[in-house]
């Protein structure tokens, strides 16, 4: 199943517990790279977190970001009185034994960690609401990334079939295409005067037709295309097989270009590299 790696995905839910907002957003990358911006009430579920989305995604450049609001009946602030006092007594124990010591004001003392206390709901309801939210958000982003999936293999399987056609259309050419270039060299040859080796002439001819038969692209070309619709039907990520396939099929459209000495020919080849660098851009979106 084809998905694609460029999703977002938004999930909000309230409680007693306060309220969650996630937000998932996933772009194309060459590996899997999580960013994760959380807040403290729930830096502790960072590993489950990683690996929740490692178990759900196999590439793409993944921004998460949650953010929590307490309920506002633990919107106010306590002071730990206890560690006020400690930090009073030390104050005083140091201004005993420093010369001309500067006063310690309130803004000082509230700057130490710990002085303020804010009351929060029990961890284990805040962090089981946190991973309940993110199960549900990664389920919008991977059936987001599906059906985005969907349309890229709708893309591909059509220009899959525009180059079948024209790999058709340049076999059916390539008998007329020999036949041409022989009357060319007999008209040419015929202008010349004296003795020809029928035999080197045969040699020549033979020589002629090979560089200008193309059947061998043609059937890599066709090959490939088969092995492209083959990959779309598998089931894990083809991203990576399916950018190899391309600068397969642009190098077999690059050698049928070189081999051309057709107009029609050479035109069909620029079609089939442009429908392969339109895939290739596809592609690049595919997990």
């Amino acid at each position: 199943m084809i998905h694609s790696m460029t999703a977002f995905a938004r999930r909000e839910s309230q409680g007693d517990w306060g309220t969650f907002t996630i937000e998932l957003r996933s772009v194309n990358h060459r590996y899997l790279e999580l960013a994760l911006r959380l807040p403290e009430e729930v830096r502790l579920l960072e590993p489950r977190i990683r690996e929740k989305l490692n178990q759900g995604l196999g590439r793409g450049k993944v921004d998460c970001n949650i953010r929590y609001q307490a309920p506002a009946e633990y919107a106010t602030l306590e002071i730990n009185r206890e560690l006020v006092t400690q930090l009073a007594h030390v104050t005083r124990e140091i201004d005993g034994i420093i010369y001309n010591a500067a006063p310690v004001n309130s803004f000082d003392v509230l700057r130490w960690p710990g002085v303020l206390q804010q009351p929060t709901p029990e961890p284990e309801q805040v962090h089981a609401a946190a991973m309940g939210l993110l199960d549900a958000a990664l389920g919008e982003l991977i059936e987001t990334r599906r059906r985005e999936g969907d349309k890229l293999k709708e893309l591909i399987s059509q220009r899959c079939a525009a180059m079948t056609e024209i790999v058709g259309q340049v076999n059916a050419r390539r008998p007329d295409v020999l036949a041409r270039a022989r009357e060319r060299l007999d008209a040419r040859l015929a202008e010349l005067k004296g003795e020809l080796d029928q035999a080197r002439l045969e040699q020549e001819l033979v020589l002629l037709a090979q560089r200008l038969d193309v059947e061998e692209e043609l059937d890599r070309l066709g090959a490939h295309l088969d092995e492209v619709r083959r990959v779309l039907e598998q089931k894990e990520p083809v991203g990576r097989r399916l950018d190899f396939l391309m600068q397969e099929l642009n190098r077999e459209a690059n050698t049928l270009s070189s081999k051309s000495q057709d107009v029609d020919t050479t035109r069909y080849a620029v079609d089939l590299k442009v429908l392969i660098e339109q895939m290739r851009e596809q592609v690049q979106n595919i997990e």
